[in-house]
């Protein structure tokens, strides 16, 4: 089962990785791996880029920022291959990515002796960004019988999937609701109404998915690559700017 019925689905920039994560979820679908052991992969995965990182190895840190995209994808096509879908999953698909995106900037902080102040404008940005990209999608999927995992409101804690602990997914959407709440909260505020949004076209959504965690990263990757490495973290604030171009535009589609 895919996120969004075909007839829905469109052009995602940063889900780049999805053809090999269904190869991959394919492969694990008769094995014991669960989506959880998957997720703690991508971590790994992320982890070494930041090693990289730090030792300026800047191919080895693409290469494993785009594998850690690819595994992140494969959790939840894991979840959808064995028709275990969790809030546990969820959420701590969530909240690894929140800490892996911090630790990566504040990498690249210290490789380039930039601004720590800037560097967690840059962050904020950053996960502004994907809360904008994330809320236009969970109401896509919504709105068209996709995926329900994700929820438009994060404000209770749901009730355990199968045999899922109770106790886990109350802990884990404790530390969601801790990580991501602000910035679930100022995106609300700013285009509440996208809540009621009759249409939100493929080619906006696909401009939208430019915010996306997998195209964050990769442009990272590419940036560093490229000698660019003291741009990432002015790039990044002033993308944020699109935030309120985005909005912008949902609001003329949908006057």
């Amino acid at each position: 089962m895919s996120k969004l019925p075909k007839e829905h689905q469109f052009l995602d920039l940063s889900d780049y990785g999805r053809p090999v994560a269904k190869v991959i979820a394919k492969s694990l679908k008769h094995t014991s791996f669960t989506p959880v052991h998957v997720t703690i992969m991508f971590v790994v995965a992320g982890l070494i880029a930041i090693a990289c990182l730090l030792n300026q190895y800047y191919w080895a840190t693409l290469f494993f920022l785009v594998l850690k995209s690819v595994l992140d994808a494969a959790d939840g096509e894991l979840a959808r291959e064995k028709n275990t879908p969790s809030h546990t999953g969820r959420y701590l698909d969530s909240v690894s990515d929140i800490i892996l995106n911090l630790l990566i900037l504040i990498t690249i902080w210290y490789v380039t002796n930039g601004s720590l102040l800037l560097t967690l404008t840059a962050f904020f940005g950053i996960q502004l960004q994907g809360t904008l990209y994330n809320y236009y999608y969970v109401i896509l999927r919504n709105k068209h019988n996709g995926d329900t995992t994700s929820r438009v409101f994060e404000t209770d804690t749901p009730r355990a999937i199968g045999n899922e602990s109770q106790r886990n997914v109350n802990i884990l959407f404790s530390l969601y609701t801790l990580l991501y709440g602000i910035f679930d909260r100022i995106i609300y505020q700013l285009d509440r109404k996208a809540a009621h949004s009759e249409h939100l076209p493929r080619w906006f959504m696909t401009a939208v998915s430019t915010f996306g965690l997998g195209f964050q990263l990769l442009l990272i990757g590419c940036m560093l690559v490229l000698g660019l490495d003291q741009y990432i973290i002015p790039f990044f604030i002033g993308y944020s700017a699109f935030i309120l171009i985005f909005i912008g535009i949902r609001r003329v589609i949908n006057r």
